[in-house]
């Protein structure tokens, strides 16, 4: 077996191999200790959410996720044996990298619990088992020689330039430090991966070119030694191409952005690679072509809103990306040498200078570029730390970095606004504030689209013209801000003179101080009040409803009778609790209890005002038969002093079984009467007794819901004529039933006496 502290490519292991079991020795990386598993292809959860796609979707991740975990779970030996030999896993883990959603891809905006859940499963698996592909140590005793790694790794393609950019844009949120970790491992190990790397830019270079190709733009830094062709001038742009074909086209330059940002972020070391093909003039010239051109189509073209929203959000996060992108490249190559000291600092110099020289030309990204992260920052940096930094060199950078937003129409926003009012930004704190500063413009007549960042509350406009927000906190701020400099003036001239100046609190400090002011605010009061918001007259106060002054009418009553409302069913309310319920008897109570006191004798007492007086005379009374017993002398006969109506429960008060069983013994009851009064001393024909036996046993089985079984047929008519379908199925019905009567169940009915003790045993 395995000896302690060999190398896997070195380490041979004794197992049994054929039908007698007979040991061989085999390399531990050999094609035959390979398991036999077959791992799915990936494929992505459903974007319009059908219950069938769905459920396809949980089954096939559900096996990739089990196959992953048990390829996991395997020791050293058998993981890289798996990994090398079997293909379907290379395809499986392709088919994610390929197929995975990405953050702004339409699938992985909206997805239920259950597929979310299972999404992030496979998410962890597959980052756990490439995190292991590209660890050739694991222990000490468990380790491949670095040489033969980067063998293993390069020969079988288990990493390449598309899968590390892949594994960045999709694991890099995060897990940046183990991602970077992997990625140093892979190309210092395998040093072959730069010479990919080379490769691979102008490839990348390549396809800015063909997405200005795409919206009808000649890039300048191709070549021009083809001809153009004749109908080079009908191809369509950006404003004629279909809707569709332009979001792919605008989610592929996202994505691609995205994904290089990716990379440079988390592996610094690359960027000197990207610079030596002159990658940062080829991103900011296609900025400068591509992007504008882009947003102008989504601003003039009517667009679905959704469909609209969607690709200017995506425009905006590519801008965003590129931008960090340019700063990241000169960052790595220019600016950290310049201030770790390197030795050659003045060709470090010498390349930044020449870079942002290079930008002038291209004003729109240099404005964006210096509103992320400010030129005149770096160039401060530069003057720390090189002294001998030519002035006027540094200052006709400033001067083009002004003409450059004036180009733009834009105004350039200051460190010490008010919203950052407490000193400079540090480099972290303004890369922070910078990607939140995208705005929006007004497209024609329709709502603003938002770049990267929600839009506040209240509409202003701003410095170029076009209608900008800010929020009823920042407002209050701003009107704080100016008062504690300027308290003698008042909050609505304060206000008036913010809605002048696109809401710049130092332009408008400015302006008051050096009365700069417009024509129109020198003409207000300067100790004018804010004015008060006329509260509109409630909607309620005006409308008119049917049941206006009830009892509940909760906008005009402070007060209701909360018992009498409730949700749903009424709690403890059910028909027994109703005929319980005994309070109408208890109201009619007092009302019948005058009529219960029965009075023989009343005792008079001799006050002379008493109206129960016997001794007035009264004429008008009739006694002529006070001495008469009325019905005392009739006779009662036998019968209608024992036959009474007998006692007979009220039907509310029955059960339903009883009631039934009442009936029918009531039925029986009149029949047999009915019966005795017919009945003679002769004998009745049997024919009609049984007749009227089965008359009244149909009746009591109707009464009780038993229907009898349909007459059976299984005769039918003559062989050769063909049967009706009744006749089928009555035979049909037979010979399934027929177990049951006749001789077919005498065991069953043996071994029945037999149970109950009639037959000994």
């Amino acid at each position: 077996m395995a000896c302690a502290k060999v190398p896997l490519d070195e380490l041979h292991v004794t197992e049994p191999f054929g039908p007698q079991g007979k040991e061989r020795s085999l390399p531990a990386l050999h094609p035959d200790r390979k398991e036999e598993r077959y791992f799915l292809t990936y494929k992505p959860p459903p974007e319009d959410g059908t219950s069938a796609l769905v459920e396809e979707f949980l089954e096939n991740a559900q096996f990739i996720s089990e196959d992953l975990e048990w390829l996991l779970g395997l020791p050293h030996d058998k993981f890289w044996c798996q990994v090398v030999f079997d293909e379907s896993l290379q395809r499986c883990l392709d088919s994610y990298l390929r197929h995975a959603p990405r953050g702004l891809d339409p699938s992985g905006l909206s997805c239920t619990p259950a597929v979310a859940d299972m999404q992030k499963n496979i998410h962890r698996s597959v980052f756990m088992v490439f995190l292991r592909m590209a660890t050739h140590k694991e222990s000490k005793e468990n380790f491949i020689t670095p040489a033969v790694f980067a063998e293993i790794i390069y020969n079988n393609y288990l990493f390449d330039i598309p899968k590390i950019l892949d594994l960045c844009v999709l694991f890099g949120k995060g897990n940046s430090q183990l991602i970077h970790k992997m990625i140093e491992n892979i190309f210092t190990q395998q040093p072959s991966y730069y010479g990919d790397l080379n490769e691979t830019i102008p490839s990348i270079i390549q396809v800015f070119d063909m997405i200005l190709q795409k919206c009808g733009i000649q890039s300048e830094d191709t070549g021009t030694s083809q001809p153009l062709k004749l109908n080079a001038n009908k191809c369509q742009t950006a404003m004629t191409m279909p809707e569709e074909e332009l979001a792919d086209l605008v989610l592929y330059i996202c994505d691609t952005c995205t994904t290089i940002h990716s990379f440079l972020d988390i592996f610094p070391e690359a960027c000197s690679t990207f610079q030596e093909h002159n990658f940062l003039n080829r991103l900011s010239s296609f900025y400068e072509m591509a992007v504008p051109d882009l947003e102008k189509a989504v601003k003039k073209r009517n667009f679905n809103k959704s469909l609209q929203e969607d690709i200017w959000r995506q425009i905006s996060h590519s801008r965003k990306k590129m931008v960090e992108i340019a700063h990241l490249l000169l960052q790595h190559t220019c600016l950290q040498p310049i201030l770790e000291g390197s030795e050659n600092m003045v060709s470090y110099v010498e390349d930044l200078l020449q870079n942002f020289t290079a930008f002038l030309q291209e004003k729109r990204f240099l404005a964006d570029y210096d509103e992320q992260f400010p030129v005149a920052d770096d160039i401060s940096l530069l003057q720390q730390a090189f002294p001998l930094l030519d002035d006027t060199r540094t200052s006709y950078l400033l001067q083009g970095v002004a003409s450059a937003w004036e180009f733009v129409g834009k105004k350039r926003s200051f460190p010490s606004s008010v919203n950052h009012n407490a000193g400079a930004l540090s480099k972290t704190g303004r890369d922070l504030a910078a990607s939140q500063k995208e705005g929006a413009e007004v497209l024609g007549d329709r709502e603003e689209l938002r770049g990267a960042e929600a839009m506040a509350d209240i509409p202003r406009k701003g410095d170029n013209g076009a209608v900008c927000t800010v929020s009823s906190g920042e407002l209050e701020s701003l009107l704080s801000h100016i008062r504690d400099l300027l308290p003698d003036l008042g909050e609505g001239f304060i206000l008036a003179c913010l809605e002048e100046y696109g809401y710049n609190s130092e332009l408008v400090i400015n302006n008051i101080l050096e009365n700069k002011l417009s024509p129109s605010l020198d003409k207000l009061d300067r100790a004018m009040a804010r004015p008060v918001k006329k509260e509109l007259p409630s909607v309620l106060s005006a409308r008119s409803n049917v049941f206006d002054d009830d009892e509940f009418d909760v906008f005009n009553r402070d007060r209701l009778d909360m018992s009498r409302i409730w949700k749903g069913r009424r709690h403890e309310e059910s028909v027994r609790a109703t005929l319980n319920d005994k309070q109408h008897i208890e109201e009619q109570r007092a009302r019948y209890q005058a009529y219960q006191t029965v009075v023989d004798e009343i005792p008079i007492e001799n006050d002379g005002n008493n109206a129960f007086d016997m001794d007035d005379y009264e004429d008008e009374y009739d006694d002529t038969y006070d001495t008469n017993q009325i019905g005392a002398n009739d006779l009662d006969e036998e019968d209608e002093l024992l036959n009474r109506r007998p006692f007979t429960t009220p039907q509310v008060l029955r059960t339903g079984k009883k009631a039934q069983e009442d009936d029918e013994d009531r039925d029986e009851e009149e029949e047999d009467k009915n019966e005795a009064v017919k009945k003679d001393h002769f004998i009745q024909d049997p024919a009609l007794l049984r007749e009227r036996a089965e008359a009244r046993r149909a009746a009591m089985q109707s009464r009780k819901g038993y229907r009898p079984p349909p007459a059976s047929n299984v005769v039918g008519g003559p062989r050769g004529r063909g049967q009706t379908q009744e006749t089928v199925l009555d035979r049909r019905r037979k010979e399934s039933n027929k177990s049951r009567g006749a001789n077919h169940n005498r065991r069953t009915m043996a071994d029945r006496k037999r149970n109950k003790g009639m037959i000994p045993s």
